[in-house]
């Protein structure tokens, strides 16, 4: 499995950013390599717009080109959105503490945004059918701290066989969010 390591403010400012979160989401939706032209038509937008926004993802390569083609003169370029692990792992900052907080900020920023998005896609399907698929989870866990970053990474492993399968009859696509912190409070 890949993992993207976001170390700038700036890269973390890039994909902390609501806007592009969804751009992310409306890829992962199509579940296919698009144009900018057929993600704005997903999200309703101008391409022009979403352009913009492709952009700056590629640029820190969490979406990237993956063919061209020639249409009326034009040519459409095709993007596949990265599906490895993204971590945030921030650069050595001196102890400055205005880049500390700037960090500790867009980091919250990214986390506060993905919650919303997983809280609303959870609500929707709950409302959705007679019958919804929705499960939660939220247990506290005692381990040392390697043991938690390797409970972590077998969830991450675990998750691999299931992102290659396509959406279809047999397959549904189910949103997972996770996270994994220590409780210092000890509460």
């Amino acid at each position: 499995m890949e993992t993207k390591v976001l170390t700038t403010l700036e890269e973390i400012k890039i994909y902390s950013d609501p806007y592009r979160l969804q751009i992310l989401n409306a890829f992962y939706k199509l579940d296919r390599a698009a144009t900018v032209k057929e993600v704005a038509d997903e999200l309703g937008e101008v391409p022009a717009k979403v352009h913009y926004h492709v952009k700056k993802l590629e640029k820190i390569g969490l979406v990237q080109i993956v063919s061209t083609k020639e249409i009326n003169g034009i040519v459409a370029k095709y993007y596949l959105p990265f599906s490895g692990t993204i971590e945030i792992k921030r650069k050595d900052t001196n102890n400055e503490p205005s880049a500390n907080e700037m960090m500790r900020s867009e980091t919250y920023k990214l986390l506060s945004e993905l919650y919303e998005q997983n809280k609303e896609r959870f609500f929707k399907q709950v409302k959705s059918t007679d019958k919804p698929y929705a499960s939660m989870i939220n247990d506290t866990l005692y381990m040392s701290d390697e043991e938690a970053r390797y409970f972590f990474q077998e969830i991450s492993q675990m998750s691999e066989k299931y992102k290659s399968k396509k959406r279809g009859e047999e397959y549904r696509a189910y949103e997972f969010f996770a996270t994994n912190i220590r409780n210092d409070s000890d509460s």
